[in-house]
């Protein structure tokens, strides 16, 4: 006999769907689009108050140019004069006559570019020390690394000029140079910029492959805050090109002069040539200016990668 058909029991049978299969999932047709945020257009007065500030920033150089093309009668006359005059290389003949001023820029470059990598790589070394290293009196130690920023720069002449003294240093360019390797803003920048971006876990990885501190820093901590140090070798190289107060207390003879003591030896005790003066400050500001040009995006790029989060 040919085998029975399967016999069924109402409960093994398959219950059927509530509502059909192609209206359990949402199409494409019933999604509502999703709306773009409008871009708010810029007005014309966000414009013409950006262009009014690049004014005023730029003016002051503008007019150091202006006064360094004319003489002094010009330069004190009202109304101002505001039209550059034909006596620049005159007056840039005098200055490199009167002193060595060449010399002076190429000493300012040696100094202002030591301090800039100096705080480059101490600041980030002692700001990694601070930030993922234990020791006894770390956060004591940082505390007052943090206060010293509270001291005026002008105590600390007298004793830091003893030191210098005592060393040998005095007229001597390792008299710029040494003091400052390192500032406590720039320890303080980089403390917190490690302490942000580098985390716990890419240390201890470090360290079970068997790497030591100096290895952890200078091939995993030190590429990654790369361009806050960037930034912060940038503000030591500026605030050391316009140093003016320790130069002039240190420096005795003409050759080791920097670019702004150059400047102030421009000067006459009775009278003051504005032309002339205005002449040396904007050949000094010259260097400045060509580095701004080539580093100014990184400068701005630096800045806010170094945004500290919150």
């Amino acid at each position: 006999m040919p085998p029975s058909p399967r016999q069924t029991t109402p409960s093994t049978l398959p219950t059927p769907p509530t509502q059909p299969m192609w209206r359990s999932r949402p199409t494409w047709s019933a999604r509502q689009p999703r709306r773009r945020r409008p871009v708010e257009r810029v007005r014309w007065w966000t414009y013409a108050f950006l262009i009014l500030a690049v004014l005023v920033c730029v003016f002051p150089l503008y007019w150091m140019f202006v006064v360094a093309t004319t003489d002094t009668a010009a330069a004190t006359q009202m109304p101002p004069r505001l039209v550059p005059g034909d006596n620049f290389f005159h007056l840039a003949g005098l200055v490199f006559s009167t002193v060595p001023f060449l010399q002076s820029v190429l000493n300012s470059l040696l100094v202002a570019g030591a301090i800039g990598a100096g705080q480059a790589v101490l600041c980030s070394l002692a700001g990694f020390a601070f930030a993922k290293m234990e020791f006894p009196g770390r956060n004591t130690l940082f505390l007052i690394v943090v206060l010293t920023m509270t001291v005026p720069t002008q105590l600390a002449i007298i004793p830091q000029y003893l030191i210098i003294s005592e060393l040998g240093w005095v007229d001597t360019l390792q008299a710029l140079i040494v003091p400052g390797l390192a500032s406590a803003f720039g320890i303080f920048w980089m403390r917190q910029h490690i302490a942000s971006t580098l985390s716990d876990e890419i240390i201890q990885a470090a360290r079970i492959d068997g790497a030591n501190s100096w290895r952890i820093f200078w091939h995993i901590a030190f590429p990654i805050v790369r361009p806050a140090a960037f930034v912060l070798g940038l503000f030591g190289y500026i605030t050391a090109w316009n140093d003016f107060f320790w130069p002039f207390v240190v420096l005795k003879s003409p050759e080791h002069y920097t670019a702004q003591i150059a400047i102030k030896a421009l000067q006459n005790n009775r009278d003051i040539d504005l032309g002339l003066a205005m002449s040396g400050s904007f050949l000094a500001t010259i260097p400045l200016i060509v580095l701004f040009v080539f580093v100014g995006r990184r400068l701005v790029a630096g800045i806010m990668d170094g945004a500290f989060k919150g």
